[in-house]
């Protein structure tokens, strides 16, 4: 069952027949890692199934070299979309062994994964299905609404699960500072006329199962940049009111910002940040909460060492976003399976 791109939502569960083999529903659970997030909603992951085993690759005609140099955001995307696809295999009772960069000779094979007859099967990931197509990105403004310490420290732990850092800023000072070095590498980015060409490509209207078209209406504003502030006002919030995401808006519209980190940064790295992120996002969904990304201090190279020293940590920064209560919004598109699976 390919589920069409406009549905790809809408899984029903409850269409896997019980007596499905293994085979089966491996397939079936991809149609759940397809819906990770990633960076301008490219969807740059290919996947493999032979039987009982599958192998997730990187897709790099869909990199951006401009905001990605190094395809880091790229592996860190297909990180989430291998995240996805254990919980809904754990969702389904299926164990599962799983090798990370099985062969020295292709970088772009990320991960192998194979069905393992009665071995363990991880109960912590279920609770997480149903969130999976409850997932947005929320570019709204959120209320005010403080997160709660006990939600904090589930995000916490979900980010560690994974491998990896997280550090909360909540303060109010501290979310000003921060804000004020994401607007500042917002406006170097768009300085570069290869950064603004590379990111009209992917909010161009004429995308449908990509992209971010949901954005067309306001390209001319964005691209044009004739206020410092315009392109993270349409970056960070929704552009339909027209609001201006100044630095006192980003920071109290803001309840938590959070920076997930790891000890090191090289490929393994990034997958285990993209793992952590999905993570975190389900564990937040679950809780009522939604996200949406301010990663342009780690995009701009020559500002995410300072970023380390803002937040004060050891770590690599891999992500910056921003948590809240926010209202719902329609899902970005998704493309086919049929167009992911080889």
């Amino acid at each position: 069952m390919d589920t069409p791109t406009q549905d790809a939502w809408s899984i029903d569960a409850s269409a896997l027949s019980p007596d499905a083999s293994p085979a089966e529903k491996l397939r079936f659970a991809l149609h759940y890692a397809i819906l990770a997030p990633s960076s301008h909603n490219t969807q740059p992951w290919r996947f493999i199934v032979d039987g009982e085993t599958l192998t997730l690759n990187a897709d790099r005609l869909r990199a951006l070299p401009v905001a990605d140099p190094y395809d880091r955001e790229l592996v860190i995307s297909c990180g989430a979309a291998l995240f996805n696809l254990r919980v809904a295999l754990s969702r389904f009772g299926l164990a599962y062994a799983i090798t990370l960069f099985p062969s020295p000779a292709d970088p772009d094979v990320l991960a192998s994964l194979r069905l393992v007859p009665d071995g363990h099967v991880d109960t912590s990931l279920p609770p997480l299905f149903d969130a999976i197509t409850a997932r947005v990105t929320t570019r709204l403004p959120f209320s005010e609404a403080p997160i709660a310490p006990e939600v904090r420290e589930q995000l916490v732990q979900a980010v560690q699960a994974e491998g990896a850092e997280i550090v909360c800023v909540q303060a109010q000072e501290a979310r000003m500072r921060l804000a004020q070095w994401i607007a500042e590498a917002d406006r170097r980015q768009f300085d570069d006329p290869r950064f603004r060409r590379e990111l009209a490509g992917w909010i161009h209207s004429s995308r449908h199962d990509d992209g971010m078209p949901a954005y067309a209406e306001g390209i001319s504003a964005l691209l044009d940049f004739a206020s410092p502030l315009v392109s993270l006002a349409i970056r960070t919030f929704d552009i339909g009111g027209g609001v201006a995401a100044a630095h006192q808006a980003l920071a109290t519209g803001s309840p938590l910002i959070a920076c997930i980190t790891t000890a090191a940064d090289d490929a393994p790295a990034w997958l285990a940040a993209g793992q952590a992120l999905e993570r975190l996002l389900l564990t937040g969904v679950t809780q009522g909460l939604t996200a949406s990304y301010l990663n342009q201090p780690i995009e701009v190279e020559t500002m995410r060492e300072r970023l380390r020293a803002i937040l004060n940590t050891d770590g690599a920064p891999q992500l910056l976003l921003r948590l809240g209560h926010g209202p719902r919004i329609a899902h970005a598109p998704r493309r086919a399976l049929a167009d992911v699976l080889f």
